[in-house]
């Protein structure tokens, strides 16, 4: 059975971590050094850095956080944000990221992650992508989910995976910051497309969320934000009720 993961996420705004509801209604949280480095002693797997308004602000993502927190923190950095050239790949690789996440850059240019995938590697390429339901079914959304597009979420995760991305997150605007539970549909429209790992985000509220998230959906991840944030899931009694469930996790 696959070690599944818990990946505690930081949205990232002038320096600080934010987090708000449907993509709306931003709230300061804590400095996101002083946060990774309380996850990485607490159990996380992995930590998933967003700069939330590069792409809409049309800029190149932060450096300096990023540069902190792989000095202090030793496990796995995925950072997304104003990712549109494969100079942005080197560029956060070389500050220290283990993956780069693209969303909206690969959305403008698809070749992206072709090239990205032959120049740094599959497992280096993470395909985000800001998904919502509309009268087209499950669609793909840009811009920090400002903007609406054509794309059908399940094709353009297997259009990710057979053209070199190693990993996709899936990331529920209806259900981001509502803690109601995962968008169990959605993912599963999600993962049954493709043969790469899926990490689930948007939704998480306690740790029975996470439990039926991998029990109904073959997701390799499960990714937090507020949840761990604001102190309401702690990621070590996480891990020990998803073990008692039956679910391999990393102790």
């Amino acid at each position: 059975m696959l070690t599944k993961r818990i990946i505690p996420c930081l949205d990232v705004r002038n320096g600080r971590v934010v987090k708000g509801k449907n993509f709306g209604g931003i709230k300061d949280v804590a400095d996101p050094v002083e946060l990774a480095e309380l996850y990485s002693r607490g159990g996380a797997d992995e930590l998933v850095f967003y700069d939330i308004t590069a792409s809409a602000e049309g800029r190149g993502l932060f450096t300096d956080v990023l540069r902190k927190t792989a000095a202090r923190v030793f496990i796995p950095l995925t950072v997304g944000g104003g990712i549109n050239t494969a100079d942005d790949f080197s560029r956060v690789l070389d500050n220290g990221a283990d993956k780069v996440s693209v969303n909206s850059g690969a959305i403008a240019d698809p070749k992206l992650i072709d090239r990205a995938a032959a120049k740094f590697g599959n497992q280096c390429v993470v395909l985000s992508m800001d998904v919502k339901r509309t009268a087209k079914g499950f669609t793909v959304f840009s811009h920090g989910g400002r903007r609406e597009t054509d794309i059908v979420a399940a094709e353009w995760a297997r259009y990710a995976a057979e053209h070199g991305a190693g990993e996709i997150v899936v990331n529920s605007i209806d259900t981001d910051g509502v803690k109601r539970g995962f968008d169990i549909e959605m993912l599963k429209a999600v993962t049954n497309a493709v043969n790469i790992p899926v990490v689930a985000s948007g939704g998480a509220g306690c740790a029975q969320h996470f439990v039926t998230l991998f029990k109904s959906v073959n997701a390799d991840a499960g990714l937090g934000a507020s949840v761990f944030h604001y102190g309401e899931l702690d990621i070590a009694e996480l891990k020990s009720i998803l073990k008692i469930n039956g679910i391999s996790v990393r102790i």
